[in-house]
């Protein structure tokens, strides 16, 4: 289910996490070549990413729940 990112904060291992509008939050690493995401890399990037759609695999599982 596709949901707003609000902000991003890094966990304990600093790794970057999107905050969601639906209070999930979501992981966000640039891996390559399993996941590129250079925009994470840079406060720039990460804030060209607010408020863009973002799949949220917690809001689907519990959809699938009910």
């Amino acid at each position: 289910m596709k949901r707003k990112i609000t902000g991003f904060h890094q966990d304990e291992r600093n790794d970057w996490v999107a905050d969601l509008e639906c209070g999930h939050t979501q992981h966000v690493r640039h891996q390559p070549p399993f996941q590129t995401r250079p925009w994470v890399i840079t406060p720039a990037g990460r804030q060209s990413r607010i408020g863009v759609e973002f799949e949220c695999a917690k809001c689907d599982q519990q959809a699938n729940e009910i």
